[in-house]
């Protein structure tokens, strides 16, 4: 399972570091120490607060988002697959992206829920890039 630091959980939900703390420390999101004291994030965990975190605003600071270049860095929330073919959904700040690419894809790149992913526009496709 990926896990993430506390400054990673930050970018990836696009509020500032203290404010990923803060709601460590409030049980917000659940954490665990590493040997070395550093505070990790389960993926799962993260993906599931990233959804939440979307549907009802950060409740503490208000934050401007960017698309550079049409990329969507976020983190994988959902993966379904079938026979054939697959859909992937990436939160991405308050963006809420979901591609459908074939099945094999999804297994070459290695995706599932709670690893980081980019999430490319270009016209009226969304490109999934593993990070």
């Amino acid at each position: 399972m990926q896990t993430y630091t506390i400054g990673q959980a930050a970018r990836l939900l696009g509020v500032s570091p203290d404010t990923a703390r803060r709601w460590a420390d409030a049980g917000r999101v659940a954490t665990h120490r590493e040997e070395g004291g550093r505070r990790l994030i389960d993926g799962r965990d993260l993906a599931a607060f990233s959804v939440e975190v979307a549907q009802n605003g950060t409740g503490d600071e208000e934050v401007s988002y960017t698309s550079a270049r049409n990329a969507f860095p976020g983190i994988v929330t959902a993966v379904k697959l079938g026979d054939v073919a697959a859909q992937v959904e990436i939160q991405a700040g308050p963006h809420r992206l979901v591609s459908l690419l074939t099945r094999e894809a999804v297994e070459e790149l290695g995706l599932e829920v709670g690893m980081t992913a980019t999430a490319r526009v270009k016209s009226t496709s969304v490109h999934i890039d593993r990070t």
